[in-house]
């Protein structure tokens, strides 16, 4: 099938080119509306029902009226001069915000984009008073707004509102500040504006630059990213169909870690077509372009579908987690990733058939044979001393894998602690109030059998949390319209989003809610700092699961390409290792030099996920032409310097690439820790393991690597090779 696919695209090249040229033209300009459409930001949200936070969320929802899509920003308001609020100043506040609450925001629009294609988040906020400072210091408000935080639109149907709301109270001789969730975003995004937009364009310069300087073309440089933004587009419009049609919810986040992903493993894909087009041509002179590209698609196409399914399979296991952010994001990039893999057989072939030789001008490299270089010194070293290049490398691995000891996993929002004027509104507020008030904790209680509530009969347990170390205000008991539920809010001493609130809520509150519920009714207890200590719970869960999982199919691809039984256990291990080093010093650098509570709670399991799924595209590339390399006559180290010399042009490139994609994560607010140790487990994949640890292994283990199918060398060698290649030089490789 693999075969039928390139050859058809070669044979047509022009057709399938137009083809994916206008479902990709279609599918990005529809993907942004279909992607909001699938998108969700409660967190909790995610959390099978079962989970106590979960079941709280609900009770929240269906009792209380609260919009699962409703975004909540606390506004301070506090006089201009500093002095305490007066009877008359409060009312002017309400008065102001009454205005405020009856005023349409209108969704600011970007002129360069059709109307059609934005969804219109134009609204009218609901604002309600929500407390006054015991000093009379400020008032708060509470300014309810629908829609996902991380929507273009919802952010500047938020800017517009701040910028109204802050000029409307300046007019009445009143500050404001803004701070949640959303505020915080904004303030955040805007901070990083510069940099996303530079960052995004140095890493484009990159790419372009590093493809220039190694295939010394306009086209091979300009033709991966043009390649990649269609399929990629078309990648976005696929994933956001399948969750509409399955029902599935995607997290925010996950459309702009689907798009660094494609990035890189598009780019990668091309990169390997690209290399082994140009080898071919320099070997065969006399064969057409087009038969060239048929003949190279086609032994290439193997090797990448077999790298794309160990990717799909990684990702498909997050389909057993019970977290809904990791089930969700496990399918959604096993389908970008099969469209990619779609792409890779037919579009890609089509533009080398299409292009042919003219794809390397103004290069004149076809023309001769490069001379000895990096790439084949390094072959002869690896092959010449495999045991020490083994030993360095698994020393090397080893001592930042040594970082594991005493990790801790950090559930909190990723917060870089940049002071954005969110945060600073945050900190004025809990100096004076609780630092829970802007983000309660609840507890919900619900009769059962179709009993009714009261006030008086709850004021047990609502003393009861009162004693709870660690609060710092209980409000009062509130009724929902038929009395069958009520809600506690608790206002915790220590900020929602840390450490100390998640214990507080999981432990403390937890126990007292249990002991002193009344008779006929359930309680559970609800609000950020709940729910994501159950979060730590369900992926430590999920950890357990997904990981032997993971492991054990990308073990059978390997197996099933490989066609050894002793070959997918060394890549195995290796990668294994690889994750180990990756992690640790991602553990190394933030926990125990910068001093942050741990690692973040996901980055275990998407490091895993890639890094072992990503890195063994570079071992299976390597390994793939090891074993093409030894059915030629010769020794079998001769071999491995063979395969190493040729590709590893290709694995640096398609690493360097694929790691700068991931570098450019480090200008998304909170995901410094992920790029910092994508980056790092790319490179380590791509130059130690597929570079000098498998070859110096098969060095070592000569064909009995493919145990128990050796490859035997045959009088003509590879049908590619046949009367083309030359001898392997004597003073490169060491026989074996």
């Amino acid at each position: 099938m693999i075969r039928a696919l390139t050859g058809y695209s070669t044979r047509h090249p022009w057709k399938v080119i137009a083809l994916w040229v206008v479902l990709g033209v279609v599918l990005s300009a529809l993907a942004p509306t279909l992607i909001a459409r699938v998108t969700q930001h409660q967190t909790g949200d995610f959390l099978p029902r079962s989970y106590d936070s979960a079941a709280a969320l609900h009770i929240a929802e269906e009792q209380f009226g609260v919009n699962p899509d409703a975004t909540t920003v606390t506004v301070l308001v506090a006089r201009s001069d500093g002095k305490a609020l007066s009877a008359a100043d409060q009312k002017r506040v309400e008065a102001e915000a009454a205005k405020l609450g009856q005023r349409r925001v209108i969704m600011p629009r970007e002129d360069d984009m059709p109307k059609f294609l934005v969804p219109d988040r134009s609204q009218t906020p609901k604002i309600a008073p929500a407390m006054t400072a015991p000093d009379r210091s400020f008032e708060l408000l509470s300014v309810q707004l629908t829609g996902n935080p991380s929507d273009k639109g919802v952010q500047g149907v938020y800017r517009t509102f701040r910028d109204a709301a802050r000029t409307q109270f300046s007019e009445a001789g009143m500050r404001t500040g803004f701070t949640g969730g959303l505020a915080d975003t904004v303030d955040t995004t805007d901070a990083h504006k510069t940099a996303a937009t530079v960052g995004g364009a140095l890493v484009m310069g990159f790419i372009i630059l590093l493809n220039v300087l190694v295939f010394r073309s306009v086209a091979a440089a300009l033709l991966p990213l043009l390649a990649v933004a269609i399929i990629g587009g078309v990648a976005g419009g696929a994933v956001a169909g399948a969750a509409m049609l399955t029902g599935h919810k995607l997290d925010a986040g996950t459309p702009a870690l689907i798009q660094v992903v494609l990035l890189g493993i598009g780019i990668d894909y091309l990169l390997f077509l690209l290399f082994r087009f140009r080898e071919q041509l320099r070997n065969r002179p006399e064969q057409s372009a087009r038969e060239a590209a048929a003949q190279v698609s086609g032994r290439v196409g193997t090797a990448i579908t077999s790298a794309a399914l160990t990717i799909v399979a990684a990702f498909a296991t997050l389909g057993l987690a019970t977290f809904g952010q990791f089930r969700s994001l496990g399918p959604a990039i096993a389908v970008a990733v099969l469209v990619m893999l779609l792409g890779s057989l037919t579009l890609l072939p089509a533009l080398l058939a299409a292009a042919g030789r003219k794809m390397f001008w103004p290069s004149r490299t076809l023309r001769r044979e490069p001379g000895e270089g990096r790439a084949a010194r390094l072959a002869a070293l690896v092959t010449r001393r495999p045991l020490t290049m083994l030993t360095a490398s698994v020393a090397l691995l080893a001592a930042l894998a040594a970082g594991l000891v005493g990790i801790r996993m950090d559930y909190g929002r990723g917060d870089s602690g940049e002071r954005t004027p969110a945060a600073a509104t945050a900190a004025e507020i809990s100096r004076t109030l609780p630092a829970g008030v802007s983000d309660p904790t609840s507890v919900f209680v619900t009769a059962k059998d179709g009993g009714t509530l009261t006030t008086a009969g709850l004021d047990g347990l609502s003393r009861a949390l009162t004693q709870v170390d660690g609060v710092g205000k209980v409000a009062r008991t509130v009724l929902n319209e038929d009395r069958r539920a009520a809600r506690i809010d608790l206002y915790p001493t220590a900020a929602p989003q840390s450490q100390q609130a998640r214990d507080l809520a999981s432990g403390p509150i937890r126990d007292a809610v249990a002991r002193h519920t009344p008779a006929g009714t359930t309680a559970h207890v609800g609000g950020t700092a709940a729910i994501f200590a159950d979060i730590s719970t369900a992926v430590d869960h999920d950890l357990k699961i997904v990981f032997p999982v993971a492991a054990a199919l990308i073990a059978l691809i390997l197996l099933l390409l490989l066609r050894s039984l002793l070959a997918p256990v060394v890549l195995m291990l290796s990668v294994g290792l690889g994750f180990a080093a990756t992690l640790g010093a991602a553990t190394l650098l933030f926990q125990h030099a910068l001093g942050k509570p741990g690692v973040n709670f996901t980055l275990p399991l998407v490091l895993f996920l890639f890094v072992v799924a990503l890195g063994t595209d570079y071992n299976i590339l390597i390994a793939d032409r090891i074993r093409e390399e030894m059915q030629r006559p010769g020794p079998a180290r001769a071999a491995v310097a063979r395969a190493v010399r040729h590709t590893t042009p290709a694995i640096a490139t398609a690493g360097l690439v694929l790691a700068g994609s991931f570098a450019t994560l480090a200008t998304t607010p909170g995901s410094e820790q992920v790029a910092f140790a994508m980056t790092l487990g790319i490179m380590l994949s791509a130059l130690v393991l597929s570079l000098v640890l498998v070859p110096a292994l098969a060095a070592l283990l000569g064909r009995a690597l493919w145990w128990p199918f050796r490859p035997r060398p045959t009088a003509g060698g590879h049908p590619q090779h046949r009367a083309t290649t030359p001898a392997p030089e004597p003073d490169q490789v060491t026989a074996y």
